[in-house]
């Protein structure tokens, strides 16, 4: 695996669905490298694609990561995270995987609460240093505006570090999404909109502030 084959799947995992010639517009490269490294990339079993039918015109081939592809990024020692949950369930029921997401939970809140606590009620600043904080827990955060909707943000993390512990134990999903809401503060309102331990190619999230949504003013 070269360093440019790992950009190229960096791209992906970021970008996807995703053409080539928008993934080589990203790398600054030719289509036509982006399309050879990817005829590689499949047979490497890293990424697949689907042809899609839009409008008139010949179809349009989107890119995307296999599992074994998601599996080229750091998983947080996965296969140990899954035995360990199955040995703790076996031994204490759901009660002990419970107790396990609470101090989880706890220990989360208290980083976040320092890594924001700088961003005093500022709602956005707040929600820059989550995704710093997430970025640098593994989950490849980013924070982008919606264009549409004016005020409001979209939170996305390209890659899930317990991904194979969130698939097998939803709390640990519920336990985030409420550790969110309550890190950036009660004027905010979060939800998810995406979700990879479901099948979708990344987690994101909605986020907007009382003062943000234009339906709230």
């Amino acid at each position: 695996m070269t360093d440019s084959d790992d950009r190229l799947l960096t791209r992906i995992k970021t970008l996807a669905p995703v053409t080539a010639a928008d993934l080589a517009a990203a790398l600054g490269v030719t289509a036509q490298a982006v399309r050879e490294k990817l005829a590689r990339l499949v047979d490497d079993g890293l990424v697949t694609f689907e042809d899609r039918v839009e409008g008139v015109g010949r179809p349009r081939r989107f890119w995307r990561l296999t599992a074994a592809g998601h599996a080229h990024f750091p998983d947080g020692h996965a296969r140990l995270a899954v035995d360990l949950l199955e040995g703790v369930r076996a031994m204490t029921g759901d009660a002990g995987i419970d107790q396990l997401i609470a101090g989880r939970e706890a220990a989360q809140r208290r980083s976040y609460a320092a890594a924001l606590a700088a961003a005093d009620d500022d709602g956005p600043a707040r929600l820059r240093a989550l995704a710093a904080a997430r970025s640098a827990e593994g989950y490849m955060a980013e924070i982008t505006a919606d264009a549409d909707l004016p005020g409001q943000f979209v939170l996305t993390e390209h890659h899930c570090p317990i991904c194979a512990a969130a698939t097998i134990c939803q709390g640990f999903c519920r336990s985030e999404l409420a550790l969110f809401r309550e890190a950036l503060g009660p004027d905010a309102m979060v939800e998810r909109i995406a979700h990879q331990p479901s099948g979708d190619a990344r987690c994101a999230y909605r986020v907007w502030f009382r003062t943000g949504r234009p339906s709230d003013r």
